[in-house]
């Protein structure tokens, strides 16, 4: 991961309706979602979004449905243009492109994977996956190579000559993760990708994911309605609300940080034990004895079952190079189960 910013929204502003451009008007004046649809009959999909996307993360949005999350993520490739605000691709706005640079960029800095798999009935799994560089027009021994190793990877070696009705549901997502890295684009956007699977096939293509995001380190914005899918996969985590970024930040700070009594009721059922990692609640050490050590990405969970449901007992904390880092005492652990108020949140900050 790096400091870098790859994509930055600004001020994005999104009003569905035949006079956009003049409903910013009421919008700025103060008018919401609700009152905006009653009055004046335009729907306000995106109210002044400010998020950056780090190069090498992965970006989640997530929220209930017709919360803005799939409209926002229509506007980094620019299916859908903003009524007002900016979107910046290593700080190149696209709303600036032309149609030829536009065809471009979607081409080589951006692949996509979609919740239903999008894949071409008529063509093999090969074809399916090699289908960017088709497009652009290479021949087929730059791309085939390519595009066997990719299938490989996500597990699909021997398949290429098999077409889409001949493969599971899951199958065919991993189809659709190959191709979007065979593409060989920075920017990977996946729309409820996984949302279409079943548990178990959800949980392995997740996994999938992780796996192939340590060794690319692809900067990649994932749509997702489902909270304890965000809080796995997400280095930053933007949750929405009618329109608007209630609350963005490391995922481990908002489950104890929340800002807002909407989060609060949001991460309500969140197991908290299996999700909190030890970094997050570690203190500074200050000599005192421990029972061992354990890694900073040891869940709450693991150190309970360690400790034997001793409350008394403190941990060692190290990083992955196994240098301690920090402390972890039973006590304080036991605290961060208990789910904080926003208004609890906002004294403690």
């Amino acid at each position: 991961m790096t400091n870098n910013v790859m994509v930055s929204i600004r001020n994005l502003y999104k009003i569905f309706g035949s006079a956009s451009e003049e409903m910013m008007t009421h919008v700025h004046a103060g008018m919401g979602k609700e009152e905006l649809l009653d009055v004046h009959g335009h729907v306000l999909g995106l109210q002044n979004i400010n998020v950056d996307m780090k190069e090498g993360e992965i970006t989640v949005i997530m929220g209930l449905s017709g919360s803005g999350k799939s409209t926002l993520i229509r506007h980094v490739n620019r299916l859908i243009d903003p009524t007002a605000g900016e979107v910046l691709i290593q700080g190149e706005n696209v709303l600036d492109l032309g149609e030829e640079e536009l065809r471009k960029m979607r081409r080589t800095q951006m692949s996509m994977v979609f919740q239903h798999f999008a894949l071409l009935p008529h063509r093999t799994v090969l074809e399916n996956v090699a289908l960017a560089p088709i497009v652009r027009g290479e021949d087929a021994k730059s791309y085939r190579q390519e595009a066997i190793k990719w299938l490989a990877r996500v597990g699909l070696a021997g398949f290429e000559d098999r077409f889409p009705h001949q493969l599971s549901g899951g199958m065919q997502q991993r189809v659709g993760i190959a191709r979007a890295l065979t593409s060989n684009a920075p920017i990977m956007l996946m729309d409820e990708a996984f949302s279409a699977l079943d548990p178990l096939i959800r949980t392995d293509m997740q996994n999938l994911l992780l796996e192939l995001q340590k060794e690319l380190a692809k900067t990649i914005i994932f749509i997702s309605h489902d909270l304890d899918e965000a809080l796995k996969l997400a280095d930053h985590l933007v949750i929405l609300k009618d329109g608007k970024v209630v609350q963005q930040g490391e995922p481990q700070h908002i489950l104890l940080h929340p800002e807002d009594d909407y989060i609060v009721d949001f991460i309500s059922d969140i197991n908290r034990a299996r999700v909190l990692r030890a970094r997050s609640i570690m203190a500074p050490i200050n000599g005192e004895a421990v029972a061992g050590d354990v890694d900073q990405e040891t869940t709450l969970e693991e150190i309970i079952a360690l400790s034997g449901g001793d409350t008394n007992a403190a941990y060692r904390v190290t990083n992955g190079g196994g240098a301690p880092v920090g402390v972890v005492h039973m006590n304080a652990l036991v605290q961060a189960l208990v789910p904080t108020s926003a208004s609890e949140s906002k004294r403690a900050l």
